[in-house]
């Protein structure tokens, strides 16, 4: 287990400058797209917390920001959106958290509250969302800000780094499943096994009884995934061993998705968990639609799907596997990450 202290006297000195990653010139990795640079350590909002940051998970969607498979909406913008800190400066407006309190930051930080979206309940369909990570700075940093009513309490019983990918990999794996409508022992297919499928599985597992079946490319990542207990795996493109009652691609290869729609049972539902995916090849009606099967996308998440998971997170208690980087070291992490050199999820020691 990796730990990560901060001290009460090290909250409380708050330096003028800190070292962060920007996106200097989006591009692939081995272009060396990323900057590490002295900056300011910001200034809190009314309504924000300013954070000291301990451990950022690494994302593949700070690859895609980083690579500009998304283009970034900020330039210059810091990469990382699964941070674990500890608050050390308030706004005026915020009484909800205290200097010295663990908190995490995540994907959404953003939503108007008042549209049709939010007025519902789905509040991560928000046209005036915006993102920790792209629209403003994350956590590849010594210090970021958050709205405080888009913190998150954490639960007890894991270290700072265990923590971090819970954030993105575990709530969006979250929302994923429910997109996936699996019932209670039903049988599920994940397709690529990285920081956020080590976590589903685990969940489909515990929460729901199901039969979890890993078809995933790399051989570490099939080890992995039989540690912790499914019950079949093999390679991406090879069939489950029996059919699916719900699936979720994780990998963001298109070509997956008629694939894992041929896995599908009928009735069952494919859901897609990334924010980006090459394309997808035309579909056969009748071997990959037909028999009421469905495809559905997943688009970030609500903060109650992120307080249901760390919830969840709370009363079982999942493996997390990672693979610690110095702060200094984003950019390696990074192209292991796009080399899937990386087993389970890479984090990032920032304190």
């Amino acid at each position: 287990m990796t730990t990560v202290s901060v001290t009460a006297s090290s909250i409380s000195r708050i330096p003028s400058t800190m070292q962060a990653w920007s996106v200097r010139q989006p591009g692939p990795i081995d272009t060396h797209p990323l900057a590490l640079s002295e900056r300011a350590v910001p200034t809190p909002g009314r309504t924000d917390l300013l954070v000291k940051v301990t451990v950022c998970a690494v994302c593949r969607t700070d690859l895609h920001v980083t690579e500009g498979d998304l283009p970034v909406h900020r330039p210059g913008v810091t990469p990382g959106h699964e941070i674990v800190g500890r608050v050390v400066d308030l706004g005026s407006d915020v009484n909800d958290y205290a200097v010295g309190d663990r908190v995490g930051i995540a994907w959404l930080r953003h939503t108007c509250g008042v549209c049709r979206y939010c007025r519902r309940g789905a509040e991560n369909l928000c046209p005036d969302s915006r993102y920790t990570g792209w629209d403003a700075d994350g956590g590849y940093a010594e210090y970021t800000t958050v709205p405080s009513p888009f913190a998150y309490r954490l639960p007890q019983g894991y270290s700072d780094a265990e923590l971090a990918p819970l954030l993105c990999a575990g709530i969006i794996g979250f929302r994923a499943l429910r997109r996936s409508g699996l019932d209670r022992g039903g049988r599920l297919g994940i397709y690529g096994f990285g920081a956020s499928a080590h976590l589903t599985a685990q969940v489909a597992l515990a929460e729901f009884g199901a039969r979890v079946h890993v078809l995933t490319r790399s051989a570490d990542a099939r080890r992995l995934a039989l540690d912790l207990g499914v019950d079949s795996v093999a390679g991406a493109y090879d069939a489950p061993p029996e059919p699916l009652d719900a699936a979720i691609i994780f990998a963001p290869v298109g070509d997956l998705v008629p694939v894992a729609l041929r896995a599908l049972d009928r009735g069952g539902i494919l859901a897609i968990a990334g924010i980006h995916l090459s394309d997808v090849p035309v579909l056969n009606y009748e071997n990959e639609l037909f028999y009421e099967r469905e495809l559905r996308s997943v688009t970030a998440n609500t903060r109650l799907d992120g307080r249901d998971f760390l919830a969840l997170a709370g009363r079982h208690h999942l493996d997390v596997t990672t693979s610690p980087y110095p702060l200094a070291e984003a950019d390696r992490a990074l192209a292991d990450l796009a080399a899937d050199r990386v087993n389970g999820a890479a984090v990032l020691l920032c304190s």
